[in-house]
């Protein structure tokens, strides 16, 4: 299958990326029985919207992967587990009025949530990975009020700055996702001493490698 792996910062699929030398120069190898594409896209909804629209634009693929880490809501949920993302949701677009947030789905110009399009093959088979809700926002969450009226209005498990970008971009083309998601830290007042991004970083791709590495 021709497969286009993409993410934010490559920092967080260096292990995969190392491990099947793909370089800046050599951005497509075989792994497994696949042809992967790397695309990194930068940090953030724009980046991510224009770089896949860009690409995707000109090349089809069999699937496309969104990997990368994020924050959790949800202190059920380890820090360093992997979970695939069942739905998305731009949690910032739309309009103040007063104390109501109205949705860009309120005032009648989009839709806020958005979902995969899940391959039809069994290539998810592999993962066994806990299905999650999440939302993508442009200023990640430190603020006990602010966290409370998200998880009161969304419900979400996580939060990250590119996925409902990524499945959007996907969405518009026709093209075959998944949003692969490991947890780095909890959605709470900022404290980098209680994160683990090495331990997230290394479990997504082990995962990572699980799914396309399979001979």
């Amino acid at each position: 299958m021709k497969i286009l792996l993409v993410a934010a910062t490559r920092f967080e699929i260096e292990p995969f990326l190392s491990k099947f030398a793909f370089t800046d120069e050599q951005s497509d190898r075989v792994v497994g029985k696949h042809l992967v594409k790397v695309l990194i896209t930068g940090v953030g909804m724009v980046p991510t919207a224009f770089s896949l629209g860009k690409h995707l634009s000109g090349i089809s693929y069999g699937l496309a992967i969104n990997a990368g880490i994020a924050g959790s809501f949800d202190f059920n949920l380890a820090l360093g587990e992997v979970c695939i993302v069942a739905e998305d949701v731009f949690a910032e677009l739309g309009a103040e009025d007063g104390e109501e947030f109205l949705s860009i789905d309120d005032l009648g110009f989009g839709e806020s949530r958005q979902l995969p399009n899940f391959p039809d093959s069994g290539v998810l088979t592999p993962l066994n990975l806990k299905q999650v809700k999440a939302i993508t926002v442009n200023k990640v969450h430190g603020n006990k009020l602010m966290i409370a009226k998200t998880i009161a209005r969304f419900n979400p498990k996580i939060e990250t700055m590119e996925g409902a970008s990524f499945f959007y971009a996907c969405n518009q083309t026709a093209t075959p996702c998944i949003q692969i998601r490991a947890i780095s830290n909890y959605v709470e007042r900022r404290n980098r001493e209680k994160w683990n991004i090495g331990l997230a970083v290394k479990n997504l791709n082990d995962k990572i490698i699980q799914l396309l590495d399979n001979k």
